[in-house]
């Protein structure tokens, strides 16, 4: 397939991804902080998972709007990879790692990290606050 393919929108798709990894996020959030939809795995978290579930709140919102999107995306890459080791991989302990991401659970967190990494090196795209915000200056 030509490399070309699309290139033409990439700054679209770019803040359509960033969008997109917001809502997700932001849904994990609402899920542990306002037990919306009301989840059994959510029902009874640990202080340490009510923090994660702020920062997904506040995070998801953030990269929703585009708004401080490499900063934040930065943040929560690092809580994914925190969630993927602490959450994931050890959950059995550091004596019984798991480390297949199919057996562990830790798929989605190792998706979010990356694609955070990704937001905050290329920045939430052109529809996006930050955007807006530079076109002012």
């Amino acid at each position: 397939m030509n490399e070309n393919f699309l290139a033409a929108y990439r700054p679209q798709l770019l803040s359509l991804f960033r969008f997109i990894t917001g809502l997700l996020l932001l849904q994990y959030g609402i899920a542990k902080i306002f037990k919306f939809p009301v989840l059994p795995y959510f029902a009874n978290i640990p202080p340490l998972i009510t923090a994660a579930g702020a920062i997904e709140l506040v995070g998801g919102a953030l990269l929703l709007l585009g708004l401080f999107t490499r900063p934040v995306a930065f943040i929560l890459a690092g809580e994914m990879a925190f969630a993927y080791f602490l959450g994931h991989m050890f959950k059995g302990g550091v004596e019984a790692p798991v480390f297949l991401p199919l057996i562990n659970g830790g798929t989605a967190a190792i998706l979010f990290c990356f694609a955070c990494l990704y937001l905050a090196t290329a920045g939430g795209g052109p529809y996006s606050l930050d955007a807006m915000m530079r076109k002012k200056a």
